[in-house]
C-alpha cells in the first residue's frame, strides 16, 4: 500500500490562502538584503521604530532568534539573520514559488512543513500588548481556586502566571505544552538592585536596557534578557529621570503573576 501521510483538515486551504506579501516576511527579506534595520525600514517605507518593534516581537514569539542586532552604525546598528532565520526564508520561498513542490516537501517532511506554517501564524499575530513570549509549561502549582503556571522562555528565562483552575483546564495546560505569555507594557515595573525576597511580585526579569523611546508623558524602555527575549515597559518620564535610566544599564522588570495572560494555539 502507498505511504499514508496524515494532514490537518485545513492544510490545503491554509497553504493556498497564504500570501508571501506579508509585512513580517517582507521585513525579514529586506533585512537579509540590507543587513540593517534602518535600511530595511526605509526600503519598505516604514518607521525604524516600527521595524525593530516588529523584529523584537518575532524573536519573542519563536523558540529561536531570527535576528541578531549588532551595535554601531547608523539607525541603531547593523542586524543579520540567524541561520534559523535564513532557513525560514528559504522555506517561505518554496511556498511562494511552487505549490506542487511544497506538497512534495510536505509529504517528505510533514513536521518541518507544519512548523513553518505555525511560525508564519505566530509572526503575523496582531495584539495590543507589547510583550508576547513563546514558552513551555514546566510546572503547575494547583490551588483550590487558582493555579500558578510556571513557564520557561527560550534561553532559560522563566515567568509565572496565576490563572483560574477553570482556565487551566480550558487551555488544557500541562507540563511540556507550548504557550504564549502576554503582558501589557504598562504592567511592567522597573527597579534596580531588586532582592526577590523583599518584593511580593513573583516575576523578576533582569537584563540590560537596549532602547529608550521618549514620549510627551510616558517613555518606552526595552530590556534585553539573557536568554534572548526582550521585555518592554511603559513608565512616566518623571520615573525615568528619577531612576536615571540609560541604555546599557542593568535593570529588573517586575511583573505580577496575575498580570501574565496565557494563550495557546
Amino acid at each position: 500500500m502507498p505511504k499514508q501521510v496524515t494532514k490537518p483538515d485545513n492544510i490545503i486551504y491554509e497553504i493556498m490562502g497564504w500570501s508571501g506579501n506579508r509585512p513580517s516576511i517582507q521585513l525579514l527579506q529586506a533585512l537579509e538584503r540590507t543587513g540593517s534595520i534602518n535600511s530595511a525600514a526605509q526600503s519598505l517605507g516604514i518607521q525604524y521604530k516600527s521595524a525593530w518593534q516588529k523584529l523584537d516581537q518575532i524573536n519573542n514569539l519563536l523558540p529561536y532568534p531570527l535576528v541578531v542586532k549588532r551595535t554601531g552604525g547608523s539607525g541603531g546598528g547593523g542586524s543579520v539573520l540567524t541561520e534559523e532565520g535564513k532557513k525560514l526564508l528559504q522555506h517561505i520561498q518554496i511556498l511562494q514559488k511552487e505549490f506542487t513542490s511544497f506538497m512534495q516537501f510536505f509529504a517528505d517532511n510533514p513536521q518541518e512543513a507544519l512548523d513553518t506554517l505555525k511560525t508564519l501564524r505566530r509572526i503575523e499575530m496582531k495584539l495590543s500588548a507589547r510583550n508576547v513570549w513563546l514558552g513551555e509549561v514546566v510546572g503547575i502549582d494547583q490551588g483550590i481556586v487558582n493555579s500558578v503556571i510556571n513557564i520557561q522562555l527560550k534561553g532559560g528565562d522563566k515567568i509565572s502566571s496565576v490563572i483560574t483552575d477553570g482556565s487551566t483546564k480550558r487551555l488544557e495546560l500541562q507540563p511540556g505544552k507550548e504557550v504564549m505569555a502576554i503582558v501589557k507594557a504598562s504592567c511592567v515595573l522597573l527597579g534596580s538592585d531588586i532582592d526577590p525576597k523583599t518584593i511580593s511580585a513573583r516575576n523578576i526579569l533582569s537584563g540590560i536596557i537596549s532602547n529608550i523611546v521618549p514620549g510627551a508623558v510616558n517613555d518606552e524602555v526595552t530590556i534585553d534578557l539573557p536568554g534572548g527575549s526582550t521585555v518592554t515597559s511603559i513608565i512616566t518620564s518623571a520615573s525615568l529621570k528619577r531612576l536615571e535610566l540609560a541604555v546599557g544599564m542593568e535593570i529588573s522588570a517586575i511583573i505580577k503573576a496575575s498580570d501574565v495572560l496565557l494563550a495557546t494555539t
